[in-house]
């Protein structure tokens, strides 16, 4: 764990150094972020123009709920996107033989080596809208329900590396997987909403299926509503179930990856 640790410190900080050489991509991507989420709170504004509340959360539960998804979505570009691509590209051309030659782990270091930081601006507007909403409720919450956010935006986190990771993996037998990405951020846009206003199959399927809805949803309703243990246990063994089958994949996809001097 201690060495895993220093692993990913040294990425953050080699990455931190290639991108502090163009400190004004920080401020334009700050700029771009701030108009992103002021064009999704405006949205939130027409949805709420006639009506009180969507699926029974009221405007400021839903401005909650889009911060922890600008949240995740700033996590997705930071990390998952710059890495996932650069995958894709390992195995088409035969360069994973190089990861698979360092004396470290090799999904560890696909998976976490690049990261565009200033994307982190993204990651703290997201949490900044939370704090936001909660001081407009006027209604703070505890100790307990700040524990169960916390735990259940780690899972969030869980899950969303371990579904793009699996998908991305299948590239060790699949020719072109690209078009993955796009249709799994195609899923995730309906994490924007809570996952009451659909329903039906559609609810169970974003829930467990695909679930979106435990990615935002559930860590939003911690702050707002309330979530009970049997959810909280029910978020973390899911989470942990995906990393762990993220893992075995990636064990076995290596058993029939060609290397190119093979």
């Amino acid at each position: 764990m201690r060495q895993t640790l220093r692993l990913l410190r040294e990425f953050l900080r080699a990455c931190f150094v290639e991108e502090v050489e163009y400190r004004l991509n920080f401020i334009g991507h700050l700029l771009t972020t701030g108009l992103q989420l002021a064009l999704a709170v405006f949205m939130a504004n027409i949805f709420f123009f006639r009506a009180d509340s969507v699926g029974g959360w009221s405007f400021y539960e839903v401005l909650l709920l889009l911060g922890v998804f600008n949240a995740i979505h700033g996590f997705i570009e930071m990390v998952l996107q710059p890495n996932m691509s650069r995958l894709v590209q390992h195995i088409r051309k035969g360069t994973l033989d190089y990861v698979l030659l360092k004396p470290v782990d090799s999904q560890l270091f696909v998976s976490f080596r690049h990261m565009v930081f200033w994307k982190i601006a993204d990651i703290v507007l997201g949490l900044g809208l939370v704090v936001f909403a909660l001081v407009q409720m006027g209604a703070w919450p505890t100790w307990q329900a700040i524990v169960s956010f916390f735990v259940l935006f780690s899972a969030a986190l869980c899950l969303v590396y371990a579904i793009w990771m699996m998908l991305m993996t299948l590239s060790f037998w699949a020719v072109k997987v690209d078009n993955l990405s796009y249709l799994f951020m195609s899923f995730f846009d309906t994490a924007r909403f809570p996952v009451s206003v659909y329903k039906g199959f559609l609810r169970l399927a974003l829930m467990y299926l695909f679930p979106v809805g435990l990615i935002t949803t559930l860590p939003a309703s911690a702050l707002t509503k309330g979530v009970s243990v049997w959810q909280l246990l029910v978020a973390g063994v899911l989470a942990l179930a995906f990393v762990a089958l993220t893992r075995l994949l990636w064990r076995l996809a290596l058993r029939s990856y060609t290397s190119a001097s093979s």
